[in-house]
């Protein structure tokens, strides 16, 4: 395959302020939402109305906010030369010439040390997760995502820090069964969005991304089916059992399972039929019934742990 010339992009100076917007856009703000997940522990503990609590889990949130952009940033310089030959990602700002890597790498060096420093100042503890979750990030973008099967629980690991991040924030203790369905979940969206690269790059998906060439649809399907069903089978146990209900002051949880039947279900057809799986926090945001469905799982939850309707026996 015939790698394209340079992009005239690289020649360019770019303003001050135009500069920042590249970077910004590098950072992947749409992204974000991700990082919602380090409010489960604040709503699980019941703190929701908290004013400090809150407080201090925005604070938490905006942290990892600013570290996974801080990644976003470095990956697209260890990725700038395969994402050149990428359909989609040829346009990055990094990629196509018009963000110069030095400046990257300045300003994402300069948001982890200011975001370290940031969350020790809300916990030590915090701050171990963050540092746990930027040392695991980096060593997935430089190594780990070209290892099989460890690429995806990378991926899911990431996930599983922010929960973490989000108790610890608020010294709070975190279920174990929230954290394998936590698990399970980033797995399903990490195999998914394997799948759509492997579909839509067809015969340059190994040149893109190596790892890719250890996988087929086949495989990738298989995994998706136990990650599915084990997905579905754990959230629903933590749900229904007594230690949820002891533990929550709620035995109602399980009323929530459809939302989640829902959602995945919804996951799979927009990967299978709609080509979609290429970027989670994307399809959640532009998928409507998806949308809705994370809304209504939301609005439920807090609804049971926050009203006397989740106080009646059932």
């Amino acid at each position: 395959m015939t790698r394209p010339s340079p992009s005239p992009a690289a020649s360019i100076d770019v303003a001050p302020r135009g500069r920042f917007s590249l970077l910004f856009h590098t950072a992947r703000p749409e992204q974000w939402t991700k990082n919602l997940l380090v409010f489960a522990g604040l709503i699980f503990a019941g703190r929701l109305f908290d004013l400090d609590a809150t407080a201090r889990a925005v604070g938490a949130f905006a942290t990892f906010c600013g570290l996974s952009s801080a990644v976003y940033l470095l990956n697209d310089v260890i990725d700038r030369k395969a994402d050149q030959q990428h359909p989609l990602k040829r346009s990055r700002p990094i990629a196509s010439g018009a963000l110069p890597v030095g400046t990257a790498l300045t300003a994402a060096g300069v948001l982890c040390a200011t975001l370290l420093l940031a969350a020790f100042a809300l916990s030590p503890q915090f701050s171990l997760a963050a540092l746990a979750y930027l040392v695991l990030s980096v060593a997935y973008s430089a190594v780990l995502k070209h290892v099989v099967i460890v690429d995806v629980l990378t991926i899911a690991a990431g996930f599983v820090l922010r929960s973490i991040a989000g108790a610890v924030v608020l010294s709070v203790p975190f279920s174990s069964w929230l954290l394998v369905c936590t698990t399970l979940l980033a797995l399903f969206l990490a195999l998914s969005k394997r799948r759509h690269e492997l579909t839509l790059l067809g015969d340059s998906a190994t040149w893109h991304r190596r790892i890719l060439q250890e996988y087929s649809p086949y495989l990738l399907d298989q995994m998706i089916s136990v990650v599915t069903a084990s997905t579905l089978i754990a959230y629903s146990v933590y749900a229904t059992s007594a230690d949820t209900a002891a533990r929550l002051g709620t035995s109602r949880l399980g009323l929530t399972i459809p939302f989640v039947l829902y959602g995945i279900f919804r996951y799979l057809y927009l990967v299978h039929h709609k080509s979609g799986g290429g970027s989670p926090s994307a399809m959640l945001l532009t998928d409507t019934p998806l949308l809705a469905c994370v809304a209504l799982w939301t609005a439920s939850v807090v609804l049971l742990l926050y009203s006397p309707l989740g106080r009646f026996s059932p």
